[in-house]
């Protein structure tokens, strides 16, 4: 400005030029055409008033130094959804990866034979909120769109379920351009109801950051992160809902409308049930209000306390305001939010293990304090450089800091160190615009985040990369106003933009590039290798991978340095015992799954496949009770059920058998192998009537199954219903026209029907899909010997 004097009151035209000007009375000066909000902190004080000229000439420069040009808000939100897009639309045909095998494909939630009603009484992964297994992460509305994406794409088709996390991205992304225009430029409208100063540079910028920041990739590439995409949605949809709230003011004071409060409030419940962080909003909700709305001064409220200045007894400020009406809302609506969680939720923790959060874990309060500290570093050095990603952080990956000599103490340092420098900056600075941009900044950065922050509850993971998305928020806030401090500060304009440019077109590279590792298993996983190699789970996931295909040796190995890497991780053990059972490495596989259930002694699915072990060593008394102790601690497992039948079947104890096998398609109806091998011994014992009605109900269950149609027609055909067990065969063989074995019980039927030259032809389909098939060869030269007797007698 060309005078430090301050100017007469007749002389603030703020309609015309979109500065924030205050009064000395707290109210628009009659001839500026603005509805105001007070900026006073002194009530009476008039020697102020160059002090808020002077913050006033601050408000109005920052968004003009910020190194970008300004371009019309749909341009600038098209631009934005576009590079949104860009970032992420490499993962739109990526597959189900990690934890979506769980969460989506299975969970019967998502199945039209659930009923609706269930996914309010089920958590994330499908199962009951009152078991003693579930994490008790109830998100009801995300598994109802993942439930709607499964009905409209007509099954587990990825592609589809990809696509509407980008778009939800490219969505949030956009209202990121209103929610930082209200961010930096405060809540000032005209009489006519618009809004003044919308920051256009500096909310573009800011939200340019956010849409390209590659620490949403989980969020966005990762099926499961639809959460805490929707979380965030409702979140600033509550948030913006709030602003709206105050369009109107007169010159008593602030007028704001309850019905906008109230939704604001409704918004918050929605996002809580999507993700547990968005009742959070409520709380970032309170902090605009008393800081942007009513325009507290925090530590100037300290001061006066300290000296007991009598100033504090003028409280007009709350009653006129409304702010304490407000506050109680937003209170009374998150208790109720939270009441109503807690009753449908139950009051059982979730049960996380050592493994999951070792720090929680700890005796030591200064460990667990010194080590949650440090994980609050991590998240912020993921947003400062997020290069190095993985989508686990658990098991070995950040080892524990015992001691004040460890070196990573610094990083506790240099944390704490900034954040206070910013806090005593949000309180202490005597610009008002600096105050409200860094106090909001560190609320939109520190607020969302404290369900993670383990200070409430106990949580199940380390670090996770999908809790930051909102935090992010407040990062790209505080680096937006931080370029536009330097831009001020400094006369390499161009050098400024061309960092901006910089970091935008870096993070851009680098979402597009750890897309394309999430889009299957074996990427994602062996992406992780480098950034955690001490990480157990990295190495186990690894080893699953390669032994779903088929890779043992390979498979062998990481499971092994998985062990190695946590002696205790009892699900490497299970895995590669089981791989060493098929290898015939029955010694080291026993002794692996026995240590397992040592170390978890309700790990069901260890002592299963220890009786498996021992049925194979033809220890036929320990495997039955190690089955049961499986059934012990999981009463509902029918492939329990079905070993326990294979074992009772080698023992010849049919009745036993048949028991077992019916509990395991009790409990699984769709059990192909558990009916097959009742029609089998129902079969071999001579019982083909119980044998056929067996089967008929198998049939009922699972209509499409060939193997329960090839072993129902040989039940037929031995009870000479020839016609319909040709049916089934036929059937069979069209489903599965490969199995050498349906060709060769066909002719066998034919061969007994006397249709010989249609056995012949199947005899011949049959050995030519498996030549060294002896009964199929024996047969078939029975047949060609009567086919020549035939000959000769016809001669």
């Amino acid at each position: 400005m060309a005078s430090e004097r301050p100017l007469p009151p007749t002389q603030l035209r703020g309609a015309e030029s979109g500065r924030e000007f205050s009064h000395p009375g707290g109210r628009c000066h009659p001839g500026s055409g603005l509805l105001q909000i007070s900026n006073q902190h002194n009530a009476g004080a008039s020697t102020l008033e160059p002090t808020f000229f002077k913050m006033t000439e601050v408000d109005v420069n920052l968004d003009q130094v910020i190194p970008t040009t300004i371009i019309p808000t749909y341009w600038a939100k098209l631009l934005v959804a576009f590079v949104s897009f860009v970032c992420f639309a490499h993962s739109y045909d990526g597959d189900f990866v990690f934890d979506d095998s769980e969460a989506i494909v299975n969970n019967k939630d998502l199945r039209a034979e659930t009923p609706l009603g269930d996914l309010w009484q089920h958590d994330f992964w499908g199962s009951k909120l009152s078991s003693n297994t579930s994490h008790k992460s109830y998100r009801p509305l995300t598994v109802l769109t993942f439930r709607i994406n499964y009905y409209l794409s007509g099954g587990f088709h990825p592609v589809s379920f990809h696509m509407v996390n980008i778009l939800l991205h490219c969505s949030i992304s956009v209202l990121m351009v209103d929610v930082f225009s209200i961010l930096f430029g405060g809540l000032q409208y005209t009489s006519k109801g618009r809004r003044l100063n919308l920051a256009p540079k500096s909310s573009l910028l800011a939200a340019l950051f956010f849409a390209v920041h590659p620490v949403h990739t989980e969020c966005v590439a990762g099926i499961v992160g639809r959460a805490d995409l929707l979380g965030a949605l409702f979140f600033l949809l509550s948030f913006l809902g709030y602003c709206q709230a105050f369009r109107e003011s007169n010159k008593e004071g602030t007028q704001f409308s309850t019905f906008w409060v109230l939704l604001s409030i409704l918004f918050s419940a929605v996002a809580m049930l999507c993700k547990e962080q968005g009742i959070t909003v409520l709380g970032f909700n309170a902090v605009f209000d008393a800081l942007v709305i009513s325009k507290l001064n925090i530590l100037e409220i300290v001061q006066k306390v300290q000296h007991k200045d009598k100033s504090l007894e003028n409280i007009g400020w709350l009653k006129n305001g409304g702010l304490l009406f407000r506050l109680t809302l937003l209170f009374s609506g998150g208790a109720t939010i939270l009441y109503m969680r807690w009753r449908i939720m139950g009051t059982g923790p979730p049960a996380f293990t050592e493994v999951d959060n070792p720090a929680s874990f700890a005796e030591s309060m200064f460990v667990r304090a010194i080590n949650y500290n440090y994980y609050y570093s991590m998240n912020a050095w993921l947003l400062l450089c997020p290069w190095w990603l993985c989508f686990d952080w658990s098991m070995g990956c950040i080892p524990l800091i015992k001691s004040v000599s460890d070196w990573r103490i610094i990083a506790l340092a240099a944390l704490w160190f900034c954040l206070i420098g910013l806090i005593c900056q949000a309180l202490c600075s005597e610009d008002s615009h600096k105050r409200r941009i860094l106090t909001l900044g560190l609320g939109f950065l520190i607020i969302p985040f404290l369900p993670a922050s383990n200070l409430f509850f106990r949580v199940g993971f380390v670090i996770a990369e999908r809790v930051i998305y909102l935090p992010s928020v407040g990062y790209c806030m505080l680096l937006t106003y931080g370029f536009g401090i330097l831009s001020k500060h400094t006369k390499k304009k161009k050098l400024i933009a061309a960092t901006v440019v910089g970091i935008l077109l870096i993070n851009m590279v680098r979402c597009i590039t750890r897309c394309s590792q999430w889009r299957n298993e074996d990427l994602l996983f062996r992406s992780a290798l480098s950034v955690c190699p001490l990480n157990a789970k990295v190495h186990y996931n690894v080893g699953k991978n390669l032994a779903d295909k088929g890779d043992q040796i390979a498979a062998i190995r990481y499971y092994r340095e998985a062990v190695r890497l946590n002696p205790k991780y009892v699900h490497a053990m299970n895995n590669l015992g089981n791989i060493l059972k098929e290898r015939n490495e029955l010694q080291e596989a026993e002794e692996l799954l026995s240590l397992a259930v040592q170390i978890q002694p309700d790990f069901a699915a260890a002592w299963m496949n220890l009786g498996i072990v021992q049925n194979s060593m033809r220890r036929f008394g320990e495997a039955e009770q190690s089955y049961w102790t499986a059934i012990k601690y999981r009463r509902k497992y029918p492939d329990c059920y079905y070993n326990l039948g294979r074992l009772y079947a080698d023992l010849n104890r049919p009745l036993d058998a048949l028991n077992a096998w019916r509990n395991a398609t009790f409990l699984k109806p769709e059990h192909t192998l558990a009916w097959n091998n009742m029609i089998i011994l129902l079969d071999n014992i001579g019982n083909l009537a119980q044998a056929e009605a067996v089967g008929r109900e198998a049939l009922e269950l699972i209509p499409n199954d060939h193997s329960i149609m090839f072993s129902l027609a040989n039940v037929l055909g031995k009870s000479q219903k020839y016609k319909e067990s040709e049916a089934l065969f036929l059937k069979a063989i069209k489903a599965n026209p490969n199995a050498a074995s349906y060709h060769g019980n066909l002719a066998v039927l034919y061969h007994r029907w006397g249709n010989f030259d249609l056995a012949k032809k199947y005899y011949e389909v049959s050995l030519k899909l498996d030549p060294l098939a002896p009964g199929t060869k024996e047969n078939y030269n029975l047949l060609k010997r009567k086919l020549e007797q035939l000959q000769t007698n016809s001669v």
